[in-house]
C-alpha cells in the first residue's frame, strides 16, 4: 500500500492534481458471480470467483476511460484494490486528463 501512496504522489509531481476520483464497488449480484455458483453455494464462500468478476469489470472500466476516452484523454492514472470488511473487492481510480472537464463536471 505504501509502494501505491508513493506512485501517486510521484504521479501529482509530474502530472498535477488528478481531475477525478473514481471508486467502484463490487456488486454481489453481478450475474456473472451468481451464474457460476452451484446449487447451493454462496459467494462468501467463494471469494476467488467474486474476486476474478471484479477484476474483469474493473479491466473493462478501466479500457473505456483509458482507450475508449469517455471523458477525454487520460494523461496519468494509478488505482488501488481494497477488499471491504463483508468481503467485498472496491477500487479507488485517480484520473488525470489531458484537458479539463467542463465546468459543471467539475462541481
Amino acid at each position: 500500500m505504501k509502494q501505491k501512496y508513493q506512485d501517486a504522489m510521484a504521479i501529482v509531481r509530474k502530472y498535477g492534481k488528478p481531475d477525478l476520483f473514481i471508486t467502484m464497488t463490487c456488486n454481489p449480484n453481478y450475474a456473472e458471480i451468481s451464474e457460476n455458483l452451484d446449487a447451493n453455494e454462496k459467494r462468501e464462500n467463494r471469494p476467488d470467483l467474486v474476486d476474478r468478476v471484479f477484476r474483469e469489470k474493473h479491466k473493462a472500466l478501466m479500457a473505456d476511460i483509458i482507450k475508449n476516452k469517455i471523458f477525454g484523454k487520460v494523461k496519468a492514472y494509478c488505482y488501488v484494490i481494497e477488499f471491504q470488511n463483508r468481503g467485498l473487492p472496491h477500487a479507488h481510480i485517480l484520473i488525470t486528463l489531458e484537458a479539463i472537464l467542463s465546468h459543471a463536471m467539475q462541481h
